[in-house]
């Protein structure tokens, strides 16, 4: 199966970004962390995203605040997906990384989640890998009935 590149912007979204990996983890899907920036590491970047097809990934999450052209820099260099998750900083309470992450050209597009929305960016990397793989399909769906019983139990218990 192929893996999942998860991107981040800086050091600090690392506490969002972890909840990307932890359901990756739960599915049992291989996937890569990395920080890079699309201001202050681009040739860095470009490198990254250049062995993305060549080292087995197969959807890249990319997370940045602020300014947020992480995941649309990623996205001119490859025709994998990529899902962008805007993060909540100080400044417009994530706001800006949304409009920044959402507001693509035609022909370069970003799926995007929620701001701080990685739990559902992981699932989406997930669903995508799993139009090809049946046991992760599996696992998805196991892990929604799962879902729809805690709700059920948590109605239950009023």
């Amino acid at each position: 199966m192929k893996k999942v590149a998860i991107v981040m912007g800086s050091k600090s979204d690392l506490p969002v970004v972890e909840k990307a990996g932890k359901v990756l983890k739960a599915l049992n899907v291989s996937y890569e962390m990395r920080i890079l920036s699309a201001h202050r590491t681009p040739v860095e970047l470009h490198e990254f995203a250049d062995g993305l097809d060549t080292n087995g990934f197969g959807v890249i999450i990319a997370a940045a605040g602020k300014a947020a052209h992480l995941a649309g820099v990623l996205a001119s260099s490859t025709t994998l997906p990529v899902i962008g998750v805007p993060i909540k900083s100080s400044t417009l309470d994530g706001l800006d990384a949304l409009l920044s992450t959402v507001q693509m050209p035609k022909g370069i597009p970003v799926a995007t989640v929620a701001i701080d929305g990685s739990e559902n960016a992981a699932i989406l990397a997930a669903q995508i890998l799993a139009i090809e793989d049946t046991l992760l399909r599996e696992k998805l769906i196991t892990m929604r009935e799962e879902d729809a019983k805690r709700i059920l139990k948590d109605d239950a218990s009023l």
